[in-house]
């Protein structure tokens, strides 16, 4: 069983409206619709962590670096 904990949010009035209409038009909670995009973008989190991971042992550059490296090409 999920435990539930209690938040306020402020949403902008047309965000708020949009997720009234959806929830009513869905036969969902607003609480339910919110949870299911946090879970998404914090899963989108978790790839994008996964790919840095996997790339940790590539070399970095600056991005002073790469930009006179452009210019040093003829590419800017």
């Amino acid at each position: 069983m999920t435990v539930s904990k209690r938040a306020t949010i402020y949403f902008d009035a047309d965000v708020h409206r949009a997720l009234r209409l959806k929830a009513a038009a869905t036969n969902r909670s607003m609480s339910a619709i919110v949870n299911e995009a946090g879970r998404m973008a914090l899963a989108e989190d978790a790839v994008d962590l996964a790919a840095v991971g996997q790339r940790v042992a590539e070399p970095s550059v600056s991005f002073e670096a790469f930009v006179r490296d452009l210019h040093d090409r003829g590419r800017l």
